[in-house]
């Protein structure tokens, strides 16, 4: 169900689109999982922090760009979900830094810094997912980092109230992001980023990203529904290697396999896979290489919602 009027709750017009229970499948890369709730897709940022204020206190709340990093339960996620990817998200130069709303996909920003005569913005081509999402995970590949260039951000409370906060207010590790002193992801969520990269020459920035989209595409399962990256990687070591060591290459469970390219990515080949399919492979390569290796995978994926 979508309700295209203006909704007025508590005195407050928005201008946005809530939907109801609204299937996740659509909205994650795995292309499975239940239904949230609500679904709010923001007008702009002054409706994003109406919107936020009508939301009553405690209620569960998920930001999601373009879900390649996530997985909704089939029983469904009983709170309301902010659709936050836009192909019409702000981004620019800004006092030799490049600016970014959360809902730009990253490759987007990789472009837009080559262009300008930036270097160092590359790798952001490889990752497959809006500029919150990687922000909100220091998302990464091909040896840097996120929050390696991260110069300030702009925040957005449930409260409706925006805050600029520089790089050092966060403390960023491999694969996780807190803010000091507070509850980042459950009361505050990243609405902006400013990039900070150093001068470079176009041209070679251009053919980096050539380089390391040819390099994804011929290492990776790009051709099938997938969620990146499902592990990190243990110290000193690929958590691709430990699965495909166990055998665990082309294992399936109900709809979900473990990709024959990419021991670390779960694919649903076939679009029928069930979150609880992807769930009990991601359990079952845990397990084995624990019992293997002695080793405990850490998953990278976001697993919301309850057990259908």
């Amino acid at each position: 169900m979508k309700m295209t009027e203006p909704i007025d709750r508590s005195g407050v017009a928005l201008r946005g689109s809530l939907r109801l229970n609204e299937p996740m499948a659509k909205h994650v890369s795995w292309r499975a999982g239940g239904v949230a709730g609500r679904a709010y897709v923001p007008a702009d940022r002054a409706d994003l922090a109406a919107f936020l204020t009508t939301l009553p206190r405690g209620e569960p709340v998920c930001f999601v760009g373009l879900g390649s990093n996530l997985l909704v339960r089939d029983g469904g996620f009983h709170g309301t979900v902010v659709l936050m990817h836009s192909p019409h998200g702000a981004m620019r130069v800004e006092g030799g830094l490049i600016y970014a709303e959360a809902s730009v996909a990253c490759p987007k920003v990789a472009r837009l810094a080559a262009t300008r005569g930036f270097e160092g913005a590359e790798f952001l081509s490889g990752v497959p997912g809006t500029v919150g999402g990687a922000l909100a995970m220091n998302a990464g590949c091909y040896g840097s980092e996120t929050w390696d260039v991260v110069a300030k951000v702009l925040t957005i409370s449930r409260a409706g109230a925006l805050s600029d906060r520089t790089a050092g207010d966060f403390e960023a590790g491999y694969r996780r992001v807190t803010l000091r002193g507070s509850k980042l992801g459950e009361d505050e969520w990243f609405f902006a980023a400013w990039f900070r990269f150093r001068p470079g020459d176009e041209k070679r920035a251009r053919a980096r990203i050539k380089e390391l989209l040819a390099k994804r595409i011929a290492e990776q399962p790009l051709e099938l529904p997938n969620a990146g990256s499902v592990f990190r990687n243990p110290p000193g070591d690929h958590a691709a290697r430990l699965i495909e060591a166990c055998g665990l290459k082309g294992h399936e469970i109900g709809g979900a396999r473990i990709s024959e390219k990419h021991a670390n990515f779960i694919v649903n080949p076939k679009g029928k896979a069930r979150a609880s399919d992807i769930e009990a492979l991601i359990e079952h390569a845990r397990d084995t290489v624990k019992e293997r290796f002695g080793i405990e995978l850490v998953p990278e994926v976001r697993i919301i919602g309850e057990a259908g």
